[in-house]
């Protein structure tokens, strides 16, 4: 079979673009058969990822970061008859930032190594999450995470790990809160928020454990939802955010994680949405959650 590597130039503030002649030594010297398609704007990783599947290739090959993973994960599912077909084989060339669902999965981070794993061919079956019909492979939130999204995209001045904890003491600084009604499996919360982040995996934006339990094969949701009134109580918990284990900022009076297959979301007033990094919402206030146990197929060592 012939994979489909489908590369967003972008990835990395376009370090994606300038490693791929190294990337393609790689894979050649692996003995992967491959196409290669570029996207060439915004969520055109979506239609290629479609039309790489509806064409029968096979593996098909996320060449970028966690942003570009879950659009070709959405594009594998739009090309897909209906929800139960499983994607993929699906694999990963980790040319991101932060390649957090590589780091979630214990895939190999280094292009020689990823390059092997989508020779070897082997696949495991893992969950992925949808919100409102969209889907996620490793997580989604509203509230103080993707707001500080926003407020990363606009630093162009530091690079890599330090720009996400720049984006954070700016996003704290500004303070904002939301009243949320959820509701989930066995469960019930209405009141303020400053987040609510649903994991699949457990580290998003490189450093942050935000749904530190989360797991890729448990066939649950696992999400964080809380509050802090301070600035101050903000900035305590920050550096809590980066521990998985003991320590975590789930330990933080009025910061609860829970495990479910479904969740519903509605805040009073409008707040920005991320899936896998990438804002889908800048105001939106009715969400759906649900998880889908193992329909991505995905390469592994």
């Amino acid at each position: 079979m012939t994979a489909k590597i489908i590369l967003n130039p972008y990835s990395n503030r376009w370090n994606a673009k300038k490693r791929w002649p190294e990337a393609e030594g790689l894979l050649k010297a692996a003995g992967v058969n491959f196409e290669l398609a570029v996207s060439e704007y915004q969520r055109h990783t979506i239609l290629l990822a479609e039309q790489a599947a509806k064409e029968g290739f096979s593996p098909i090959i996320a060449a970028g970061g966690d942003g570009t993973i879950g659009e070709v994960v959405n594009g594998l599912a739009k090309a897909a008859k209906n929800e139960n077909v499983p994607l993929g084989p699906f694999g990963i060339l980790p040319l991101g930032s932060a390649n957090d669902l590589v780091d979630n999965l214990g895939l190999p981070k280094d292009l020689a190594g990823a390059a092997k794993v989508i020779a070897s061919g082997k696949t495991q079956r893992m969950d992925i999450g949808s919100v409102n019909g969209l889907y996620f492979a490793n997580n989604s939130a509203i509230g103080l995470e993707p707001y500080i999204s926003l407020v990363q995209i606009r630093i162009t001045w530091i690079k890599g790990m330090l720009r996400y904890l720049a984006a954070a003491i700016a996003g704290i600084m500004d303070k904002p809160i939301w009243s949320a009604d959820i509701e989930w499996d066995n469960g019930h919360y209405h009141g303020p928020i400053i987040l609510v982040t649903v994991g699949n995996g457990a580290r998003t934006g490189g450093v942050f454990y935000m749904a530190p339990h989360a797991d890729l094969f448990d066939g649950k949701l696992t999400f964080v939802y809380g509050v802090r009134r301070t600035r101050r109580s903000m900035f305590a918990v920050l550096p809590k955010t980066m521990k998985r284990d003991k320590g975590s900022y789930i330990e933080t009076h009025d910061i609860h994680e829970e495990h479910s297959g479904w969740i519903k979301i509605h805040v009073d007033s409008p707040t920005p949405a991320h899936i896998d990094g990438e804002i889908f919402s800048e105001a939106i206030q009715d969400l759906e959650y649900r998880i889908h146990p193992g329909r991505l197929q995905i390469l592994v060592p």
